[in-house]
């Protein structure tokens, strides 16, 4: 089985648009065994830190695998959450008997599902922004600095966009 590997570089495409497919493979191309996805990427194009072993078809495969797998979780998340919020707004017209302690249970319970889908849609953008990266090009590669932001965190925390260095600085601020 042989793949061609092409790498995609696309400016106009936004992180949620490019990650909206999952399968990445032209019909007819021979796609890796185990639904991989990320045909497109070359893996010795991926930079490692000083020490680190080089990234093999197969990590790069579990990566987007991971990514992609995170990206359909959240998405069923922010649906499920949208729909529970439908429910409480409907039900918020309803307290016509509610003492204040329902009412503010409800308020509670609403604020609680408005976070929890808030918190969702960050994940996914950083979830889908991550993919597009790893299909196209900065994945890897520190935001701040422009030095390789390490193989292990990536392999850890596959959305990381900064190097260690650069994210302790952020943190300290």
């Amino acid at each position: 089985m042989t793949t061609t590997t092409t790498r995609r570089k696309t400016s106009t495409t936004t992180g949620r648009s490019a990650a909206t497919s999952r399968n990445h493979t032209p019909a007819g191309s021979g796609a890796r065994a185990g639904g991989g996805g990320a045909e497109s990427v070359d893996p010795a194009e991926l930079p490692v830190r000083q020490g680190e072993d080089a990234w093999t078809a197969a990590e790069v495969a579990e990566v987007h695998a991971e990514l992609a797998a995170d990206v359909q979780r959240l998405r069923d998340e922010i649906e499920a959450a949208e729909a529970a919020l439908t429910g409480l707004m409907r039900d918020s017209n309803d307290g016509a008997g509610d003492d204040q302690v329902d009412a503010g249970t409800k308020n509670i319970s609403r604020e609680s599902e408005l976070q929890l889908a808030n918190n969702a849609r960050d994940m996914l953008d950083q979830s889908e922004r991550a993919l597009a990266r790893l299909e196209g090009v900065g994945f890897g590669v520190c935001e701040s600095c422009g030095q390789a932001v390490g193989k292990a965190r990536l392999q850890a925390f596959p959305r990381a966009t900064l190097c260690i260095s650069c994210k302790a600085k952020q943190e300290r601020r």
